[in-house]
């Protein structure tokens, strides 16, 4: 089955982008996933095309408007039925591991960017909208949000990563950072490669990178360890 990633953007060149080299565009090459930017202005009525306008209350910035929005999600569940609609949003859910593996799962995604101040709160009650966000940050728009959410789902898909164990053991995918890796040379300006990854005993191997993924989340994301923690009481 190929994942079909439906881009709604004011920047619909932006795509595949990045997306287009390496793992992702050798999949998209392959034909293991599609690249579908729609320009969001091809849904507004003036002779302008405009699609935001003034804050209602006042304020700086401009506001993406509902009516125009919901066209084009209209369109996008029309030609993709089947896929769910992200809006990306720092007013949304702080996005997991565990929902990009979902959506990994499934038959693809429709992405919603955002611009300018966001979006009209009255698209998210009209219409099935999963409101999303990368992290506590703020970015120009969406776009680059969508480049980030794409390439996590991508390289879970079959085909994509030469070995299929690359996509479990790393960080997230199991409320763990990942643990520490190293290569040759085994000593570098004086440091060496930890005695028990040249020992050859996968036990204590495996032992020793649980023991360090659950020390350096412990230390460096409590969120984590929490949720870890809370997991297996």
């Amino acid at each position: 089955m190929t994942f079909a990633a439906q881009i709604l953007t004011l920047y619909p060149e932006m795509f595949p982008g990045p997306l287009g080299i390496s793992l992702a565009g050798r999949a998209l090459g392959d034909g293991i996933w599609t690249c579908e930017p729609t320009q969001i202005r091809d849904f507004a009525t003036d002779k302008h095309k405009s699609v935001d306008d003034t804050p209602a209350g006042g304020g700086a910035g401009m506001v993406l408007r509902a009516d125009v929005l919901a066209r084009a999600v209209d369109h996008a569940l029309e030609v993709h039925p089947a896929l769910p609609v992200l809006a990306m949003t720092p007013r949304g859910k702080p996005i997991t591991q565990a929902r990009v593996r979902a959506l990994a799962d499934g038959p693809g995604v429709t992405i919603l960017c955002g611009r300018f101040e966001g979006f009209d709160e009255r698209l998210f009650e009209a219409r099935p909208i999963e409101q999303v966000s990368m992290g506590d940050i703020v970015l120009s728009g969406g776009e680059i949000g969508a480049f980030m959410l794409l390439d996590a789902c991508i390289r879970l898909l079959p085909g994509v990563m030469g070995a299929a164990s690359s996509g479990v053991e790393e960080s997230f995918e199991n409320d763990l950072l990942e643990y520490p890796q190293f290569t040759r040379p085994a000593i570098w300006e004086g440091r060496t490669i930890p005695e028990v990854l040249r020992s050859g005993d996968h036990a204590k191997i495996a032992a020793w990178r649980k023991r360090q993924a659950e020390d350096d989340t412990r230390l460096r994301r409590p969120d984590l360890w929490e949720r870890y923690r809370s997991a297996r009481d």
